[in-house]
């Protein structure tokens, strides 16, 4: 019988992966916070994935849920003609969520389905209520992903991801302000008030730019996952967008595909600052990884509309609102539920944050550490001071992704780019599991602390070296690096300490053979001396001695 590791090698080259330039590690099998890989190494999964398994790996309450709806022989039915108890049970759950908030459940199996539901839903509103309404306009943000189908990439602003597929976008019915990115964009002596009605003034002549009855919706993530690494609304702008978009009759979506589900520290992202919307996606979280599954919440103000019109939804999936993937998410939101897992996210959250700030707040190329909850971005700089990118050549983000998930770190995290300018920016995303521990948060922050120096000690190396035409050595430049790293040198300190390391490893380099002669040619022990000989003048290989 073939080896397992030999069959996950054949038929990975039947596979169309998403990158073909690149080895990934085999997993094959997790529990907890750990995914253990085909060699037998374990991963602590920092991440959850794309921050999905919110409640970790192998969870057996949910995997028996799953199992149970599977033995009932309807794992799927077909959602135009069926409905299923446990279904019901889920949409039911999600609603009293929020606290009856919100009054309509569309379940779909991901994030980009959600969105793009709620982008036709949003135009069915106003065409139950007018066939003959302008409101064709979307409003969203620079800086922001809503999924990979092209009216959720439509409306997103992620050019590495766009790029290719431009010709088929819709550039005339979408139009993009900025987005809520205080670390570089709230200026010098602004104050979050002031900040904030920039903001909606910013929003509110977008409005007027386009004709205000032309405008169906304008389309936020409370905290921008993917695309600005964590950034977090400031207080009180969720408020005034929404303000805005009610003005002028439009609709105020949530995209909480990421951020939602409890990954902020409250079920629903909104909830923090009890601003309702009129349409919310939810996913990732949702079904926890266990099994792929969306949904789109919906305000009473929508489903009273559709409900007196014409009394359906004109939009459908093969595979929404299957029993199987509602009784997975069912069970993983019962399952947060019953562990009060949403205060435990609230206290290692913070704990995470005082641990990162402590760790890497003075590091020259830590630009910034937001977030909120358990979902924590760190961007990297080249220069603090003008927050100036890495050149995305570097490719920064890449490189502590791929050092920290080598050995002996053995850790995941989540890297992404263009967060500055769309092509220039370098993050990494943390998102560990609700389940995570006081003493799991400590090893993540010793973990990418050390990961972190490591890739930029190893970077400004190698600056200095073309610098000085010359190779360096890699002891003294640690030395010289952890000294200018904890009391923040000058570089010229840095550049003495550097070549005193230098001068002292090779003059201890040279001293010690000569240290260790004397001591042979003195010593009259004759075992020992041959040990001596054996270390001082080993043979030659077997290759450069005589005969054959």
């Amino acid at each position: 019988m073939a080896s397992s590791s030999k069959i996950v090698q054949s038929t990975q080259d039947y596979s169309f992966l998403r990158n073909l330039n690149k080895p990934y590690l085999k997993i094959k099998a997790g529990k907890g916070n750990y995914l253990e890989t085909t060699d037998g190494r374990k991963v602590f999964d920092a991440t959850t994935g794309a921050a999905v398994a919110c409640i970790g790996h192998g969870n057996e309450k949910v995997i028996k849920a799953v199992n149970d709806q599977m033995n009932t022989g309807i794992p799927y039915l077909a959602a135009a003609f069926w409905r299923n108890e446990v279904v019901e049970e889920l949409c039911q759950e999600l609603i009293k969520g929020t606290g009856g908030k919100m009054a309509g459940v569309y379940l779909t199996g991901s994030g980009s389905e959600a969105m793009e539901a709620s982008l036709k839903l949003s135009r069915q509103y106003f065409y139950e209520q007018n066939k003959q309404t302008r409101r064709l306009n979307f409003i969203a943000r620079k800086r922001s992903y809503h999924g990979n189908t092209l009216g959720a990439l439509s409306v997103s602003e992620f050019h590495a991801r766009q790029e290719p597929y431009t010709p088929y976008l819709m550039p005339e019915y979408v139009h993009h302000i900025s987005s809520c990115y205080t670390y570089r964009q709230q200026q010098d002596g602004e104050s979050d008030h002031d900040f904030i009605s920039r903001k909606a003034k910013e929003l509110d002549d977008k409005f007027q730019e386009l004709e205000p009855d032309t405008v169906a919706a304008f389309i936020a993530e409370p905290v921008v996952g993917a695309a600005l690494g964590c950034a977090p609304y400031a207080p009180g702008y969720l408020k005034a967008m929404k303000e805005v978009c009610h003005k002028y009759g439009a609709l105020f979506i949530l995209d909480e595909v990421m951020c939602g589900m409890g990954r902020t520290g409250t079920l629903h992202a909104w909830q923090a600052e009890d601003v309702v919307p009129d349409i919310q996606t939810n996913a990732k979280g949702l079904g926890g990884g266990y099994q792929p599954i969306a949904s789109v919440m919906l305000s009473e103000k929508i489903l009273k509309v559709v409900k007196q019109g014409t009394g359906e939804f004109i939009h459908g999936l093969t595979y929404e609102a299957m029993p199987v993937q509602a009784a997975a998410a069912l069970r993983v939101q019962q399952f947060i539920r019953e562990e009060n897992l949403l205060d435990n996210v609230v206290k290692q959250g913070a704990y995470l944050e005082q641990g990162l700030r402590a760790a890497l707040g003075n590091h020259p190329n830590v630009g910034d550490i937001r977030g909120k909850g358990l979902f924590w971005g760190l961007e990297f700089v080249e220069n603090k001071a003008t927050k100036q990118p890495f050149d995305p050549k570097l490719g920064i983000a890449q490189k502590v992704l791929d050092l920290a998930i080598s050995p002996p770190f053995n850790m995941t995290v989540y890297p992404s780019t263009g967060c500055a300018d769309g092509h220039k920016g370098d993050t990494i995303i943390l998102a560990p599991a609700y389940i995570v521990t006081k003493e799991e948060v400590d090893h993540i922050v010793t973990t990418v602390s050390k990961v972190i120096r490591s890739v930029f000690s190893e970077l400004s190396r190698r600056k200095l070296e073309i610098f000085w035409g010359m190779p360096l050595s890699k002891v003294s430049w640690r030395i010289s690096w952890n000294l200018f790293i904890s009391f923040d040198h000058s570089l010229f300190i840095f550049t003495i300490h550097y070549f005193l390391c230098s001068f002292a490893i090779s003059f201890a380099h040279s001293l010690f053979p000569l240290l260790i002669r004397y001591f042979f040619h003195r010593q009259k022990n004759y075992k020992l001396k041959k040990k001596w000989i054996a270390l001082l003048y080993p043979p030659p290989p077997p290759n450069q001695r005589g005969g054959s």
